[in-house]
Formats: structure tokens, C-alpha cells, sequence
């Protein structure tokens, strides 16, 4: 008589459920989620200024935590799908968003100054959005340029592409925040590359919203086109006025600063003002898309890049008031910071709710003992 023997089934590994998840959320992960920082950190700043510290403290200790796991997610993509990263980067619509780590970083250190003066952290965040900067600018747009198959303009271009304008004025932020609290002889050259960064971003915002307003208005343009990152033609005015705001504040400690004070003092006002004018019109966009055209409001990674120039403009209304003395300015922040407050909780509950459902959905699926 022959005895046979059943296979006994291998149960799978405790931990093959969270690889396979982390696996998931690595491959989707969405180049411009580095957005999240930029608008929690925001929003905290904006708080902070305006004189409520338990809100700025807690969006602080947040961010400090969402930065840490996109950048493992990020680095696990780069390691587990190196070709989709690469294919994303030098792609016309996504490659853009990379530069919201860059932003991303010089928010988080800007909040390692005002929240909790760790100039440390805030300085290693500052080299680090630094060799971002640097890297992706010189990757991406050299990527865009000598590659032989090119999207059209309607097509390639969108109000993303204006991140690096942020990402140049982070730059320019934090560097003027860290120049007035760094010993000399450091000071002088920290506030000149802020001020080198602020003229440079004020220049590439000139030559990418004439393309993007050209695009606005000699194309067809539908709601599905009208995507949450053509806030950023607000934001990166709303930045760049920051960057000169704090570049006035400095003027005292730095001679060639002084000298130019006039001229800050102008573009810094323009910045604002153009700014200011895109507010009316993207609410007016809004309305045509979701209204009018009905076009679905769900949860995108992108809406967080719509989250940050409302918390923006109100942090830099209160620093130009401040920069300027204009005292009649500073109503403005005070009712903006609970719009990006509630811009900000709507966002954070779609990412909630989106991480739950995939969450639940992934644990319901995966096979049983």
C-alpha cells in the first residue's frame, strides 16, 4: 500500500502583505505628492504668524512625519521601478513636479526656524533643497529639450510647470531666513543668493506664464484641463512676494541689499499685485469647472499644490504689511489663513479616505492561511 502525502500549503510571509502595499504605493506614487509638505508647511507658517501656535505646532510635528515616508516612497520607487521614475521625469506634464521635494524641503526648514530654531535641521534641509534645485533644473530641462518626440504646446504645458519657480523662491526663502540668524561672514553671501535666487525665479515665472497664458487663451481649453496645479500661477507670485519681503527685512545687514531697497521694495509690490489679480480668475475657472461644467471634484495628490498659494498669500500679506509698514494689510491674512485651513482639511480628508479605501480594499484581497 502506498502512502501519499498532501502538500501542506505555505502560508505566506507576515510581512508579504505590507512589501506588497509599500510595493504599490511606491509604483503610485505621484511625483507632485512632495506638494503635501509644501502646503502643510505653509499653512503652519501662515498660522504661526498670525498668532496660533498649537495649529502651527501640530501641522509641524505632521509634516515632519509626511516628509519622512514620501521620501521613503520615494526612494523605494527609485530602487523597485527605476524606469517609470525616469519615464516620469522626463515626461512634459509629470516631469515638472519633481520640484515640489525641492519646495517641500525649504518649507519643512523654514518651519525648523520659526517653530522650533534648529537652525541644524533647517541648514541640512537648505543643502539638500539645494542639490535638488540643481540637479533636477539642469536634468529635467535639459531632458525636455534634446528629447526627439515632443508633446504640443496645448498638451505639455500646465500650471505645474511654474513649480520651479517655487522651487527657486524656497530657495530664496530659506536662505534669507537662515542669513539672519547666521554668524557673519556667511551673512552677506547668504543674503546675495537669495537675492540671485529671487531675481532668477521673478525671470522664469516671466517666460512660463506667457506660454501658459497663451495656452489659457489661443487653445481649446476643457475642464479636464483646468487641473489644481494652475493655482501655482498664484502661489509663485505669493512666493516670490515672501522672498523680497524678507530680502527688504534683511536690507540692514547686507549694504548691496540697502542699496537696492527701492527696487525690492517695487517688484516685490508687483509680485503681489499680480498675484492678487489671479485670485479673482482662478475662483471664476473654478466655478466653470465644477458648476457649470460639472466636472467631478474627487481627490487628486495634485489639489495639495492648490492648498499652498492660499496658505502662501496670506504668510506673505503678513510679511510684506510687516516689510512695508502697510498696517491696512494685514486684515487680509487674518480671514486668508482660515481659507487654507479649510482648503487644507478638505485635502487632508480625500487623503484619508483614499488611503483607507486602498487600504482595506488591498487587505480584503490579499490571500488567507
Amino acid at each position: 500500500m502506498t502512502t501519499t502525502f498532501e502538500p501542506v500549503p505555505r502560508k505566506p510571509p507576515r510581512l508579504g502583505w505590507l512589501v506588497a502595499a509599500l510595493r504599490h504605493a511606491a509604483q503610485s506614487l505621484s511625483p507632485a505628492y512632495f506638494a503635501m509638505v509644501m502646503a502643510t508647511g505653509i499653512v503652519s507658517l501662515a498660522a504661526h504668524l498670525l498668532d496660533m501656535p498649537r495649529t502651527a505646532d501640530a501641522l509641524f510635528r505632521l509634516n515632519v512625519v509626511a516628509y519622512a515616508v514620501i521620501w521613503l516612497l520615494a526612494a523605494l520607487r527609485a530602487v523597485w521601478f527605476p524606469r517609470e521614475l525616469w519615464h516620469d521625469l522626463i515626461d512634459h506634464r509629470r516631469g515638472p513636479a519633481f520640484f515640489t521635494s525641492v519646495a517641500g524641503s525649504g518649507v519643512l526648514g523654514s518651519q525648523f526656524i520659526l517653530l522650533a530654531n534648529d537652525f541644524v535641521i533647517a541648514k541640512f534641509l537648505w543643502i539638500l533643497a539645494l542639490a535638488l534645485w540643481i540637479g533636477l533644473t539642469y536634468t529635467v530641462f535639459t531632458a525636455l529639450t534634446i528629447k526627439e518626440h515632443k508633446p504640443s504646446l496645448d498638451e505639455g504645458i500646465s500650471g505645474a510647470w511654474l513649480l520651479a519657480v517655487v522651487a527657486t523662491q524656497s530657495i530664496a526663502v530659506l536662505s534669507a531666513y537662515l542669513a539672519a540668524h547666521w554668524e557673519r561672514p556667511y551673512r552677506l553671501e547668504l543674503n546675495f543668493l537669495a537675492l540671485s535666487m529671487w531675481l532668477w525665479g521673478g525671470m522664469l515665472y516671466i517666460w512660463m506664464i506667457s506660454l501658459i497664458f497663451y495656452r489659457y487663451t489661443f487653445f481649446r481649453f476643457s475642464p479636464s484641463d483646468l487641473s489644481p496645479p494652475y493655482w501655482i500661477n498664484m502661489g509663485a507670485m505669493a512666493i516670490s512676494t515672501l522672498a523680497g519681503s524678507l530680502l527688504i527685512v534683511n536690507a540692514p545687514d547686507a549694504p548691496f541689499l540697502a542699496s537696492l531697497e527701492p527696487f525690492l521694495k517695487g517688484f516685490t509690490v508687483l509680485y503681489w499685485a499680480t498675484g492678487t489679480w489671479w485670485i479673482p480668475m482662478l475662483v471664476v475657472l473654478l466655478v466653470w469647472r465644477h458648476v457649470y461644467a460639472r466636472f467631478p471634484l474627487t481627490y487628486d495628490p495634485l489639489y495639495w499644490g492648490a492648498v499652498f498659494p492660499l496658505g502662501m498669500y496670506a504668510a506673505c500679506t503678513h510679511q510684506l504689511a510687516r516689510a512695508l509698514h502697510l498696517d491696512f494689510l494685514y486684515v487680509i491674512p487674518r480671514y486668508m489663513v482660515y481659507i487654507a485651513l479649510a482648503a487644507w482639511g478638505l485635502a487632508f480628508i480625500g487623503l484619508v479616505h483614499t488611503l483607507g479605501s486602498g487600504i482595506i480594499a488591498r487587505w480584503t484581497a490579499r490571500p488567507r492561511a
